[in-house]
């Protein structure tokens, strides 16, 4: 008799069009706008930036806030970055006031930082995603995309009983949709930020515009406006570098239906919303950021709401201004590698009539392993070993590519994953002659793989082995792992 995941063989993606329905724009949330904190030191009247950050962030008492900033109590997130800990904020996007579904956050991204090695990640996570919301207080969690958890929380009109934590608050939403996030990836938070696209236009504009580098050119000429139908001629943009104002830096980070299929990927969307964030970070933290500092809270004032408190996100400004392009790591979550859709699937993660995004394991227990492993020691990152991906599981046809895309973002050069033989144990097999110790280590850990160190002139326990590199060769054990049984 087979196996569970003998039985199971990969389902291809289905070429069933999703759902049709309004496209709702995306807004990425940003924390370069922790520049305003700092900004506060450039002359502003005092009145009025008082103001902006009691209705935008989590004020309390300005002496005691600056306490705070001078002296951080332990565990706090300004004394995280400075004692070298980890620090993850959730970083959300909504349509806000000028869309019909106004609290959906078509964006949510995960931004970690470590500290003690001044690197960070950004790990886009599908908005299509099904997950269980746990909102309600006498009813069983709610089964939903994840982009509904923050529109939960905020709208007490619609969803009634629930938890008194996710009622009343400005923090609502945003604690909801922690909760949830967390629930996905085990990712604890110091905090959220959110913002809508509005916002987001608005602030571009203030700063002046930024400067964004394109990998490829993009065309949509599906592109929505602002009364239910297409834009005239499509919007098109060059590859390279360029200078982009709201609208533009709008377009690029909400379009789907780009002519070329790496830009039409939920991983070529998600790359174009990091790029921004950066461009916009960069931009805030420059010099001359302090003369438009008016012109930033009012982009703001109305469209921006986070839990962190003034300590925090001066901490977050100081800290993240410092930061190289090569220090920030940018990952995603797609279908090339933890979820797929699904439209009928027995227990299936979501409503079988829409398009969702179900992870293969539904226990999320493969990507909270990610989450819990996106920093690598440096001392591997910089052996820089030759990493190649075998596939002897014999069930799941691109575990093989699926696996290899998501230790690319870590650091690890990766090279062309191949197909095995049948296996049952996962195996780290060591070409190098023991030239890359650190890196043997921490796969033989993460996949809780034996290493093996082959013979010199026996024949290849794998096909095309890596030229003195690492080999992770995964086997039936690891498929199993993969898909949660």
């Amino acid at each position: 008799m087979p196996g569970p995941v003998d039985s199971y063989r990969y389902k291809p993606r289905s070429s069933l069009p999703p759902q049709r329905r309004r496209r709702r724009p995306w807004a990425p949330l940003v924390a370069l706008v922790l520049v305003l904190v700092v900004l506060v030191s450039g002359g502003l009247a005092v009145g009025r930036t008082w103001s902006f950050l009691q209705q935008a962030a989590n004020l309390g008492n300005p002496l005691e806030e600056l306490q705070r900033s001078v002296d951080p109590h332990s565990g706090t997130l300004p004394w995280k970055l400075s004692h070298g800990q980890r620090v993850n904020i959730l970083l959300l996007g909504y349509g806000g006031a000028e869309n019909d579904a106004p609290w959906l956050t078509d964006t949510v991204m995960v931004m970690s930082i470590d500290s003690a090695n001044r690197r960070a990640v950004e790990v886009s996570i599908p908005r299509d995603m099904g997950v269980k919301i746990d909102a309600f207080a006498n009813r069983e969690p709610a089964v939903d995309k994840i982009n509904a958890a923050y529109a939960i929380g905020m709208d007490d009109g619609t969803y009634q009983g629930k938890k008194p934590e996710f009622t009343g608050s400005k923090d609502r939403g945003g604690r909801l949709a922690e909760q949830t996030v967390t629930s996905v990836t085990g990712v604890q938070f110091d905090g959220y930020v959110a913002v809508d696209f509005k916002a987001f236009r608005d602030l571009v504009d203030a700063l002046g515009g930024v400067q964004v580098c394109l990998p490829g050119p993009l065309d949509d000429n599906q592109y929505p406006n602002y009364h239910s139908g297409y834009v005239k001629g499509g919007i098109h943009f060059k590859a390279g570098c360029q200078q982009v104002n709201g609208e533009q830096a709008l377009q690029l980070s909400r379009s789907r239906h780009a002519i070329q299929a790496d830009e039409a990927s939920d991983f070529g969307r998600a790359r174009r919303q990091q790029l921004l964030l950066n461009a916009i970070r960069k931009k805030a933290t420059s010099v001359n950021a302090i003369s438009k500092a008016p012109a930033l809270m009012d982009a703001l004032q109305k469209d921006f709401s986070s839990n962190l408190g003034l300590s925090d996100l001066k901490a977050l400004y100081d800290w993240s201004g410092k930061l190289s392009d090569s220090s920030i790591g940018r990952a995603a979550i797609t279908t090339s590698d933890f979820v797929d859709t699904y439209y009928q699937r027995p227990g299936s993660c979501g409503d079988v009539n829409l398009y969702t995004l179900c992870p293969l394991d539904p226990s999320y227990n493969m990507i909270k392993t990610y989450f819990a492993n996106l920093f690598p020691d440096p001392k591997v990152l910089k052996e820089g070993a030759p990493v190649q991906v075998v596939n002897s599981s014999r069930s799941l046809e691109d575990l093989g590519p699926r696996v290899s895309t998501t230790l690319g973002p870590l650091g690890l050069k990766m090279v062309q994953p191949v197909r095995g033989r049948a296996a049952d144990k996962s195996v780290v097999y060591d070409y190098s002659g023991g030239k890359y110790p650190m890196t043997v280590e921490w796969l033989s850990r993460y996949f809780n793989a034996t290493v093996v160190t082959p013979t010199a002139g026996s024949t290849s326990p794998t096909p095309n082995p890596p030229d003195q590199g690492v080999a992770v060769d995964l086997g039936r054990d690891y498929a199993l792992r993969w898909i949660g049984q």
